[in-house]
């Protein structure tokens, strides 16, 4: 037996969000409040998309991956932590927390790079009109949404395959909402540095080269603004490129602040109120920020509407 890890933990116990029953309630009004929202939001983004033509433009189809992506994170995650919040018992099963962290890092993964390639694709929209068209041509959108699918789902396999090659059998409290990879590896029984160091490049990989095209994008773009005379048009373009900007600090900010800056024991419910801002505000603000200012967006609702 010394030759293979022992697993003798079956199941975790989430401390979750709160151990007092008024803010658990108070907490499932508004986390379901939100989880709709979530759902409808991008649901009638899909819906949109599919039913004006006007719409079917390589912005719009990434933006279609996004919100289905949305959706199928929010279902994963927030019913289990509703659920949670109004039984009081935050139980997870093994099997069950090896399947959450696959999923909600795979997802996550395929989310960093598709938010870059949306950025990139502004990008080119702007400084290369006239060959944007055959630069982004609907093969080339199905190449980059897969590309995104298929690494997200390598790194999901790794990530899994790093957390779970470690024994764990003593301590079976998570003080978390949901399995999160970080707060789970701090109950290995074993040394979990290579470990930590792998997770470390990889999430470095995810993150930073996302974020720096982003930012290169934009601000290339913003840039590019500044040189315009008319001030109608600058303030449009800032407007757009700084409500962008904002889902980016919010789930960038907080998934680096995760996975990749060392945390401090003095703050001890600090991981759970990180991951509050990407697991529950982040889906919500997509379907906002991405179609509230937006005009070809509002031209379909009034065309689906009359019809």
């Amino acid at each position: 037996m010394g030759a293979w890890n022992f697993t003798s933990v079956m199941e975790f116990i989430l401390d979750g969000l709160s151990n007092h029953r008024n803010t658990q309630i108070l907490l499932f009004i508004v986390i379901l409040i939100v989880f709709i929202l979530t759902v409808m939001g991008n649901l009638i983004i899909i819906i949109l998309v599919q039913a004006d033509s006007s719409l079917q433009t390589p912005m719009y189809f990434f933006l279609t991956n996004l919100s289905s992506l949305e959706i199928c994170y929010v279902a994963i995650m927030q019913p289990q932590i509703l659920a949670h919040l109004l039984s009081g018992n935050g139980i997870i099963s093994y099997t069950r927390c090896v399947i959450q962290i696959f999923v909600v890092l795979t997802l996550g993964t395929v989310e960093c790079f598709l938010l870059g390639i949306m950025a990139y694709d502004r990008y080119l929209a702007i400084f290369h009109p006239l060959t944007y068209a055959v630069v982004m041509s609907k093969l080339r959108q199905l190449q980059l949404a897969s590309i995104c699918w298929a690494i997200g789902l390598l790194f999901g396999v790794i990530y899994v395959c790093c957390t779970f090659r470690h024994s764990y059998c003593g301590p079976n409290h998570i003080n978390h909402f949901m399995c999160e990879m970080p707060v789970v590896l701090k109950l290995a029984c074993d040394d979990t540095h290579v470990t930590e160091a792998i997770v470390f490049v990889m999430a470095a990989m995810v993150l930073v080269v996302p974020v720096f095209v982003i930012l290169t994008s934009y601000g290339l773009i913003l840039y590019s603004v500044l040189q315009m005379k008319s001030a109608a048009g600058w303030r449009k373009a800032f407007s757009t490129c700084a409500s962008h900007l904002v889902v980016v600090t919010v789930f960038y900010g907080t998934v680096i602040s995760m996975y990749m800056i060392p945390h401090s024991s003095s703050s001890p419910n600090r991981d759970k109120q990180i991951a509050v801002f990407y697991v529950v505000v982040a889906p919500l603000l997509n379907p906002i920020i991405y179609t509230l200012r937006n005009k070809d967006v509002h031209k379909a609702v009034a065309k689906v509407l009359r019809q």
